[in-house]
């Protein structure tokens, strides 16, 4: 699969519109929960269709084939999941990520946050904050829609590590292993991005409180300002993982992404905050996890297990 010239090279900002998906939703895409006081609704961009050794370009073939074969997965092309999430605490409302958005034609079945929280009742000028796990395109596309930045609120945040703006200055793609056209794609959305949201940037080193019980933390790897967005009130938590763990990242985590930059670096980070993770026996989100993605993670001999989260009715 390649990204063809059209997707790679995005549309203009004036040519860039609002796309309405007039379908019925026959699946869900929203799914609330609550971590002590703290409200959580995780929302579903929807999928991008990739190649299935994305997962695990330094893996050996035959051993990565009957990963997919194990999980009942197609080998050559996969459906990703992209996820986003919304937190209320205190008087602030954060959302985690803004998916893909509509300047890529040739990705159909994402872009849909902007169209699933107005679905959900959730007004764009009531979002507070905006907390970015990194800069690449399935993760900030949906604030580049047409329309949308003039229907945020003037004073609204939007929190990044200063290392990944210092990063997409001049960006390494030298070790990710990316289909034709998204290492481009990706350059040219991050630029615009920190373009059109320069005045609402609010820079943190290593870690920022964005509300009570909410912490946004860079951690690297997958890019240098990676971060992820942790949660905790009431004795309970959760870990928005961002692309810090795929899929196949429990099995296999020293698995190298193709979206990462420096892959050796993402799978030491993978490791140390999956053992974490099931130290403190606390729920985990991540884009990439099959929506509504809430699960936990087990320690299995030396690596890890996905243990989904039971539904919530």
């Amino acid at each position: 699969m390649e990204l063809s010239k059209t997707a790679a090279d995005p549309m203009p900002a004036e040519d860039r519109v609002s796309v309405s998906h007039s379908e019925p939703e026959l699946v869900p895409s929203r799914y609330p929960l609550k971590i002590g006081d703290i409200e959580v609704l995780v929302v579903s961009d929807g999928v991008l269709s990739l190649p299935g050794p994305m997962l695990g370009h330094n893996a050996d073939p035959s051993v990565r084939s009957a990963w997919f074969k194990e999980m009942f997965l197609p080998y050559d092309e996969l459906d990703w999941a992209l996820n986003v999430v919304v937190v209320k605490s205190g008087d602030r409302t954060i959302l985690i990520d803004a998916g893909m958005g509509v300047a890529f034609p040739d990705l159909p079945r994402a872009g849909r946050t902007v169209q699933r929280l107005e679905s959900a009742g959730i007004n764009l000028a009531s979002i507070t904050d905006v907390a970015i796990t990194h800069l690449h395109m399935d993760h900030i596309g949906g604030l580049l829609i047409k329309g949308v930045k003039e229907r945020l609120r003037p004073d609204l945040r939007i929190h990044v590590a200063e290392a990944e703006v210092n990063f997409w200055e001049s960006p390494d793609f030298s070790q990710v292993s990316m289909p034709t056209g998204f290492p481009e794609a990706l350059r040219k959305t991050a630029t615009r991005f920190l373009q059109e949201y320069k005045g609402q940037l609010q820079t943190f080193e290593n870690q920022s409180e964005l509300a009570p019980g909410v912490l946004i933390t860079r951690i690297g790897g997958h890019t240098p300002g990676h971060s992820v967005v942790r949660l905790a009130s009431r004795g309970e938590r959760l870990t928005f993982a961002g692309d810090a763990v795929f899929p196949v990242g429990f099995q296999h985590p020293d698995w190298f992404n193709g979206f990462d930059h420096y892959p050796e670096e993402a799978a030491r980070v993978r490791i140390q905050l999956l053992r974490e993770l099931a130290a403190n026996r606390e729920s985990l989100v991540a884009t990439h996890l099959s929506f509504p993605s809430v699960c936990h993670v087990a320690i299995d001999g030396d690596t890890f297990r996905w243990v989904p989260g039971h539904w919530r009715y």
